[in-house]
């Protein structure tokens, strides 16, 4: 059996390859473009992988073009995390040293020694794996959207007040597209004094309103023609420069995330799985796709639900060391997973009887709010790995059947 180990870079890789007694039996230097794969499936060739017996190869990262070259096949690739590495570099020098080529042997002898403890990269369709870009994309863009939104509310604090009271009723707030468009026709307190019922009725339409502009312009004018502070002129003119150009920025990241949402929902309809997620209460497209992109779509990943569990953070884990022992929540997890998580709980609550009873069984025993729906999500996760497997769709009556009743004057 030979391994192989790659410490990755920017613009070149170092690769190290061991056989069974731990003997380097080649390294090499490749660059990071099409002639350096080239190489390194040429070495690799060189030493007996072939399709029926790869090479595993150990890396310290899940993506990027080396990566997609080396998952072709059959090949096992495994992502070592940075930290274990370190760990493992320790054991065979204790004087700190670090070298690209000592850390691709490392990297080597972690597969020799160590293989069965690390899991490969899994083996999800080309679908799923674009659906994970799509969704983890969107996600980021709707964080990216919130952060810059907090930036431009706490500026309109600062002299704008009346703002934000005008779009306090309104969902999404600073994101809708008639702030956005206000923002613009009027960015300084002293300009949105000025605007007419007609200027205000002609922005709201401009952002897309079909109903309810008389009555909305008429509040919005009473909003900004009331008594609020001001800055002085000069400093008041600056700020207004000053949220425009987070309002271009603002814009652009809405716009992302509505179109990544689109592309979203003209992917995950086509994939084999989309069916039997949205059976789930509580999943949307949006949500479903996000839980996809994180437990893919290769049955063999996970052993079993409790692998699944753990991996999503809603199973709790026991620490214990002599007399004292402790059960609390995972802090290692898929983060992305533990989060959409907490939205699928909190949106099943609506949608499903059983984990409404669920929920309200475990705040009786004395849950908080968070810890009641990591419960809950934990139960519907495992849920959906047994529909996964069997590919059956979610049934409210399997999923939580009603609590058998006793006749007592039988007795």
């Amino acid at each position: 059996m030979i391994y192989c180990g790659i410490d990755w870079a920017e613009r070149t890789h170092d690769v190290a390859l061991v056989d069974d007694t731990g003997t380097l039996l080649a390294k090499r230097h490749v660059t990071d473009d099409a002639t350096g794969y080239q190489v390194l499936l040429e070495l690799l060739a060189e030493y007996r992988d072939t399709e029926e017996n790869p090479i595993p190869v150990a890396i310290e990262t899940s993506r990027g073009l080396l990566v997609s070259v080396l998952r072709t096949g059959t090949r096992k690739v495994f992502a070592i995390n940075p930290m274990a590495a370190a760990r493992y570099r320790d054991r065979h020098s204790v004087s700190r040293k670090k070298s690209d080529p000592g850390d691709a042997l490392v990297l080597a002898n972690i597969l020799r020694n160590d293989m069965h403890a690390h899991r490969p990269l899994p083996g999800d369709s080309d679908l799923s794996r674009a659906i994970a870009v799509l969704a983890r994309a969107r996600q980021d863009a709707l964080w990216n959207r919130q952060q810059i939104a907090n930036q431009l509310r706490s500026l309109l604090r600062e002299y704008y007040p009346a703002a934000l009271e005008a779009f306090a009723t309104w969902a999404n707030g600073l994101c809708r597209p008639e702030a956005r468009e206000l923002l613009k026709a009027a960015p300084t307190p002293s300009r949105a004094a000025r605007l007419t019922r007609t200027q205000l009725q002609a922005a709201l339409k401009r952002a897309g309103r079909k109903r309810g502009i008389d009555a909305e312009a008429d509040r919005l004018r009473d909003v900004f023609h009331a008594a609020w502070a001001h800055q002085p002129p000069l400093v008041e003119d600056a700020l207004g420069k000053q949220m425009l150009a987070l309002l271009i920025q603002l814009e652009a990241a809405c716009t992302a995330a509505d179109q990544l949402a689109e592309a979203v929902e003209e992917a995950f309809p086509q994939h084999p799985d989309a069916q039997i997620l949205l059976s789930f209460p509580g999943l949307g497209i949006q949500l479903a796709a996000r839980i996809l992109a994180e437990i893919g779509d290769d049955r063999a990943r996970f052993a079993d639900a409790r692998g699944l569990k753990a991996y999503a953070g809603s199973s709790p884990i026991t620490r214990a060391s002599g007399k004292k022992s402790s059960i609390t929540r995972r802090w290692v997890k898929n983060d992305r997973l533990n989060h959409v998580g907490y939205l699928w709980a909190f949106s099943a609550l609506r949608h499903s009887p059983g984990a409404g009873t669920h929920y309200r069984r475990r705040r009786e025993v004395g849950d908080w709010h968070a810890a009641a729906q990591r419960n809950l999500f934990n139960r519907m996760i495992g849920q959906l790995y047994h529909c996964l497997q069997h590919r059956k769709l979610f049934d409210e009556n399997t999923a939580f059947p009603a609590a058998p009743v006793f006749d007592v004057s039988a007795a």
